[in-house]
């Protein structure tokens, strides 16, 4: 019980709180703090630019290779933003067709290795087993190697 009365008047200051800010910083009271006197010598600018972006040598390779144009010469200096993003689009899409089909030709070349490497009966098994094979062929002709010369060393 004593809880909730604590938490019942927590909340009633914070709203108490809340509201004497919003008050004190009203939108009358807020812009009055912050106006400045309008100078009509000051003379203003527009509110905007002219639609267009000034491509830069990559944006003009990209729109040449997307097929937007036929040559650099033909790009005009000011260019929307949205035939940039089309042609980048449009390039990256088929940047990712040829990533698409390396990769099925990586894959058919690998199935064509592995059904060559079947008809010399070559696989990892066999490929282990020589290996190992060879290795104690050499351990056992340094154990030779090492056998003879402590036969060999006078005392």
């Amino acid at each position: 019980m004593i809880f909730n009365a604590i938490c019942r008047s927590r909340a009633a200051f914070g709203a108490f709180v809340g509201q004497a800010q919003r008050s004190a910083l009203s939108a009358a009271g807020w812009r009055n703090l912050c106006s400045k006197p309008h100078d009509a010598s000051v003379p203003t600018q527009a509110g905007f630019k002219t639609p267009g972006y000034s491509p830069s040598d990559m944006d003009k390779r990209i729109l040449v290779w997307s097929g937007r144009f036929k040559s650099k010469e033909q790009i005009p200096e000011l260019v929307s933003f949205e035939m940039i993003d089309a042609a980048r689009n449009r390039l990256r899409v088929k940047a990712c067709y040829v990533m698409i089909v390396l990769t099925i030709g990586g894959c058919i070349w690998m199935v064509v290795l592995g059904k060559q490497a079947v008809n010399r009966h070559d696989n990892l098994t066999s490929r282990n087993m020589e290996k190992k094979a060879r290795l104690r062929e050499e351990a056992q002709k340094e154990l030779d190697v090492a056998a003879s010369l402590i036969e060999k060393k006078p005392q």
